[in-house]
């Protein structure tokens, strides 16, 4: 009976020392949380009002605690580039692609090499965020632009059609009748200058505004 009792007292020792083991990891865990969030705000803060120095500062820090932390890898790459120290920039989108292959990260990467001149990998990073979301238009202008600089037309053309089906405004349209008529493509280009034309509201005629239709509850 002795041996019982010792048996459930360690029993309940075992318990308590668990509960405050854990007690303990969830106040440390609310705490790096807590402390995160605020490093956080400093660095969007920092980046909205272009104190670079602070978030740069904030960034690091975030990554001292979690070295893992791919959005702020990419955060710091922004930073960098804004700053047009691109090598740093180039390191940043590339660390933040190997932890989180995200279209984000890789279609900055891209956008980095395309402005060092390094059109190659640009059009391999822009690839590779296009197989992971293809529905934005602004991606297929990128991939347009770096396919154009490599001399390869049928996919710059391929890109720009794309972008024009996903979202047809003056900038899709205006650049996909650019390459037409800069190409001799004379018809195709006038096709396009219609589809414009249509777009654009006539002078002194503004568009009618629609009144929502009043319903009785």
């Amino acid at each position: 009976m002795f041996e019982l009792a010792i048996v459930a007292i360690f029993g309940l020792l075992a318990f308590h020392n668990t509960k405050v083991h854990e007690d303990e990891f969830a106040n440390a865990s609310r705490k790096i949380g807590d402390r995160l969030g605020k490093l956080w705000d400093i660095a969007h803060q920092g980046m909205r009002e272009n104190r670079f120095l602070r978030a740069e500062k904030a960034l690091l820090t975030i990554l001292k605690i979690d070295e893992r932390n791919a959005a702020a890898y990419n955060r710091l790459g922004i930073l960098y580039a804004k700053q047009k120290e691109y090598r740093d920039a180039i390191d940043c989108f590339e660390i933040a692609s190997s932890i989180e292959a995200t279209p984000s990260s890789l279609h900055n990467l891209g956008l980095i090499y395309y402005e060092t001149e390094n059109y190659q990998k640009a059009g391999i990073a822009f690839e590779q965020a296009l197989k992971l979301e293809d529905s934005l238009a602004a991606r297929h202008v990128a991939y347009a632009k770096v396919q154009e600089k490599l001399g390869n037309e049928k996919l710059m053309f391929q890109a720009l059609e794309k972008a024009v089906e996903l979202e047809q405004n003056k900038e899709t349209l205006g650049l996909l009748h650019k390459a037409y008529h800069e190409r001799g493509m004379q018809e195709d280009a006038a096709k396009i200058e219609l589809r414009l034309k249509k777009l654009i509201v006539p002078a002194g005629k503004p568009k009618r505004m629609m009144r929502p239709k009043r319903v009785v509850v």
